[in-house]
């Protein structure tokens, strides 16, 4: 069914009783052309672009839990491209210009707004670092400016300028392109327009192994469902890529982290954009719904725990506190965590790997929902032709034996 003002009317008109499932839920079937691991919007934007773009219809989704329960619903869904790197700036500008049309690409609605993306300056090396980020953007086309404090205080006006605070804002980089989307309508919207290609989308299935013929290929998966036998397998499961790799025989350059964020109680709209500061590992943006959506970095030791450290968010409190003062009274309403998965050089694995038939899409650290669409496209297109698109090439698992990388740690050096 598509969405319309002219279908919400008739639906109201008819007690809103004849609205279908957003998708299918089949069981699986013995055999695929494909499968992708994971259930989030990466996982999930591959099969949908897979089947739109590529005529690949029979293909399954596999996701252990329920759609979008991992890290694309407990991220903060802030979306920018301002990276340094050609090769990231190129992944990540082509994941934005999907973002603009995605609502109407999908008929769903998934909130993306272009609120502004602003990052603070605390010191002389922020300033050097950021600036030469404006420049590396705009020299491909990228927008991003150079704000003083009082136009960044102009900007956002509960932001805290004053020269004598622990951390003073020297100035700031602003990406008005940037802005948020709501991460649960994302998935929900893949996952929609994915089933309505005759993918099969099959929750609660979890991978207990890969099997590979005799010469090395993959050849099905095992899960808690039953086999499955499929010559392409393309894992996109973010902090438990490692452990579904290994299931291959393949291991993998990641570390995998707790990342906590938290939400206040609502209030009438105070914040007009995302403002981030990597120098003191805090963020905020605020929710249609009015929340405060505060995030923080990544604990200090790796894990699997969806909690982390109760010191973690109390630093990064503390620093909101001293950034915006208008909020030091507002009492928070939920604290979550989810675990996100590093690379050496913090940026995303995405391409072929030595087993043939088996492609992974990985390691985007704390910054992974930005990238969704533009993701989802481009492994989209290794998946099928088994081979990297032109905007993915350089983001092999290769490089790290090679040692060509692309080391974006100051664009990523904080959880967004």
């Amino acid at each position: 069914m598509k969405f319309s003002a002219l279908t919400i009317l008739r639906q109201a008109l008819a007690g809103n009783l004849g609205w279908p499932e957003q998708w299918r839920s089949p069981e699986p079937k013995p055999a695929y052309d494909a499968v992708i691991v994971g259930g989030g919007g990466h996982g999930l934007a591959t099969a949908y672009y897979m089947a739109k773009e590529h005529g690949m219809r029979n293909i399954a989704v596999v996701e252990r839990g329920w759609l979008g329960g991992g890290n694309t619903g407990r991220n903060t869904t802030i979306i920018r491209s301002n990276y340094l790197w050609e090769e990231s700036e190129g992944l990540y500008e082509h994941a934005l210009k999907l973002w603009e049309g995605l609502s109407q690409e999908l008929n769903y609605n998934v909130m993306y707004s272009a609120r502004g993306v602003m990052m603070l300056a605390h010191n002389v090396h922020d300033v050097q670092v950021f600036k030469r980020h404006v420049h590396a953007n705009r020299l491909q086309g990228i927008d991003n400016e150079w704000l003083t404090p009082e136009q960044a205080k102009a900007f956002c006006p509960i932001l805290n300028i004053e020269k004598g605070i622990r951390y003073p804002i020297v100035g700031a980089a602003l990406q008005r392109r940037g802005g948020t989307a709501r991460h649960d309508a994302v998935a929900w919207g893949y996952a929609r327009g994915a089933s309505a290609l005759g993918v099969d989308i099959i929750q609660n299935c979890e991978v207990t192994g890969i099997d590979r013929d005799a010469s090395g290929a993959v050849s099905g998966l095992r899960t808690t469902k039953g086999d499955i036998r499929t010559r392409r397998i393309g894992v996109v499961a973010a902090g438990h890529t490692s452990v579904v790799m290994a299931m291959a025989g393949v291991r993998m350059p990641l570390e995998s982290y707790p990342l906590q964020a938290l939400v206040s109680e609502p209030v009438k709209p105070i914040m007009p954009c995302v403002v981030m500061s990597n120098t003191i590992h805090a963020y905020m943006s605020q929710s249609d719904k009015g929340e405060l959506v505060i995030g923080a970095g990544t604990d200090a030791y790796t894990s699997y725990s969806q909690t982390g450290g109760l010191h973690i968010a109390s630093h990064t409190l503390d620093a909101i506190c001293e950034l915006f003062p208008v909020v030091r009274r507002m009492r928070m309403l939920r604290n979550w965590g989810g675990i996100v998965d590093v690379t050496p050089d913090r940026s995303p694995i995405i391409g072929n790997t030595p087993v043939p038939g088996l492609f992974v899409n990985c390691g985007w650290g704390t910054g992974g929902f930005k990238a969704t669409p533009g993701s989802g496209h481009v492994f989209a297109h290794t998946v099928a032709r088994g081979e990297p698109h032109p905007i993915n090439a350089a983001f092999t698992l290769d490089r790290f034996r090679t040692g060509r990388l692309i080391d974006e740690a100051a664009a990523a050096a904080v959880a967004h």
